[in-house]
């Protein structure tokens, strides 16, 4: 097994060296990386299979895909991305040159995840690389098969001496987490969260935690029940159930939980045929252990829908508990499984109360053609993200951050997300030495008369920013030698008080 301390070094030592600077090297790295995708789908959707026996095209459109799409969106905008971005001045620094650079942090750690082993812990490390970074990435052992493909072709396709992989269990995560790095990305559950955070403080790293949570969904009468059911039913049996942002429970009235009801017994035939097991499209739970777990959170409430398991297969079916306890383990933890609990509410104002007694979610789920329902509760809640009318399909956008908030997690990524939460944002200030620079700025030297100060607060005044856009161009058109006239103006004007 590798030495933390000395793998570390190693890639300090190859940050500190320059090489992971140039865009060049970056694109070259995430061009390898989209090729192993293609050279290395079949193994990618085996492992995949021995892990959760996750079906071809789920493999292939939830993870490989996501993960192809990830890159070819950041090839063709790394360029734009990483440019100084820059800002608007005040007058005393009119002239001068203010801008916003992205600079690597140097040697991130990623702790992946194993509901989407490759997705969630590749998907991270693209972002890191991007930035110019150098990586430690660190799959995770629950999901074994795909951890050791990473490891096994990682270091086929991009540079060994600038991004490594780790593979243990919980010793070495520890003993990975006694070192310092200079960023740390974390998918997982929120009691590790709260380790992986607890470590970072040690050295002051700041960090990402991709946590999970409950991730409610709200239906209204208003909604169509089909189409909501379709997406729900998708979106709970996807992986199992076993994603971060899986319906956890549903909030509604009695009436809609009884055409809920009614409607799932059909669509889940429609979608797997009359015996869920034999379903070619539903994977397995990923071990013993979370089969136990899962099994203990029944007793929370009455089965009204499915309840079927097989502990030698590792099989659950969509299980729906009405009647649940409010203090019920099925409602404190995060399922991560087919289970899906029934809270009833009697309208939008009651179930807004009872999302807001509760940890901030990871995502929010409302079915409604109330827009002024929907509006509320987007006023009055707080979560990571919010879909409307759909489940999971927010991860989709990449133009919009992906993260929680709270208990659910902390920091965001996807698209250009991902470059800016792997990069320090440097200000960076360029004044001018010459003589309308220094005009302008001599001010600032003592001693302070209250000419001087008259003319400091003038200088440094917040305008309008049209206001300073019409002063930029009208210096730029009076060019070097008029706007220094000017500046001997103002200067003559203010400090001969």
């Amino acid at each position: 097994m590798p030495n933390p301390a000395e793998l570390v070094a190693e890639l300090r030592n190859s940050f500190r060296s320059g090489k992971t600077r140039p865009l060049s090297f970056r694109i070259t790295q995430l061009r390898n990386l989209l090729r192993m995708y293609s050279e290395k789908k079949d193994e990618i959707v085996r492992a995949l299979h021995d892990d959760l026996r996750k079906c071809p095209a789920e493999a292939i459109v939830m993870e490989i895909d996501f993960l192809v799409n990830d890159l070819k969106n950041t090839l063709w905008n790394l360029d734009q991305w990483a440019r100084p971005e820059y800002v608007e001045k005040d007058l005393a620094n009119l002239l001068d040159t203010a801008y916003v650079q992205r600079e690597p942090y140097g040697v991130v750690l990623v702790i992946g995840a194993w509901n989407y082993p490759i997705q969630l812990t590749l998907l991270p490390f693209h972002g890191a690389l991007a930035a110019g970074n150098c990586v430690l990435i660190k799959p995770s052992e629950v999901s074994a098969a795909s951890a050791k493909l990473i490891e096994e072709i990682i270091p086929q396709y991009v540079d060994n001496d600038c991004y490594k992989v780790m593979n243990g269990g919980i010793p070495e995560t520890t003993d990975l987490l006694k070192q310092r790095f200079d960023y740390i990305f974390y998918t997982g559950n929120t009691a590790v969260g709260k380790i992986v955070h607890a470590a970072a403080n040690r050295h002051l790293t700041p960090v990402t935690l991709e946590l999970g949570g409950k991730s409610p969904c709200y239906i209204d009468s208003s909604a169509d029940i089909k189409t909501a059911t379709k997406r729900i039913i998708w979106g709970k049996m996807t992986n199992m159930g076993q994603t971060c942002v899986a319906p956890d429970y549903l909030l509604c009235t009695k009436e809609v939980e009884k055409k809920f009801l009614e409607t799932a017994t059909l669509i889940l035939r429609e979608f797997y045929g009359p015996d869920l097991k034999r379903s070619p499209d539903l994977g397995r739970i990923v071990n013993d252990r979370h089969f136990e777990r899962l099994q203990g959170l029944l007793e929370g409430g009455t089965v009204a829908l499915g309840g079927d398991t097989d502990a030698h297969d590792r099989f659950m079916g969509l299980t729906v508990l009405t009647d649940v306890k409010s203090d019920a383990a099925v409602l404190q933890q995060e399922i991560f499984g087919p289970i899906l609990p029934v809270v009833n509410v009697a309208d939008v104002k009651e179930a807004i109360d009872y999302l807001q007694e509760r940890e901030k979610p990871l995502a929010l789920y409302v079915f409604s053609n109330r827009k002024a329902d929907v509006e509320l509760l987007l006023k009055n809640t707080s979560s990571g993200s919010v879909c409307v009318n759909d489940v999971i399909m927010q991860l989709v956008v990449d133009t919009l951050p992906f993260g929680g908030v709270g208990n659910s997690g902390m920091g965001g990524y996807h698209g250009k997300f991902s470059l800016d939460t792997f990069s320090h944002k440097k200000a960076i200030l360029y004044k001018d030495l010459g003589l309308v620079g220094e005009v302008l700025g001599a001010a600032k030297y003592p001693p302070l008369t209250n000419g001087k100060i008259a003319y400091l607060r003038f200088m440094l005044a917040k305008r309008p920013p049209f206001l300073m856009r019409l002063v930029k161009g009208v210096l730029g058109g009076l060019g070097p030698f008029l706007g220094g006239v000017l500046a001997l103006y103002l200067w003559q004007k203010y400090t001969q008080i």
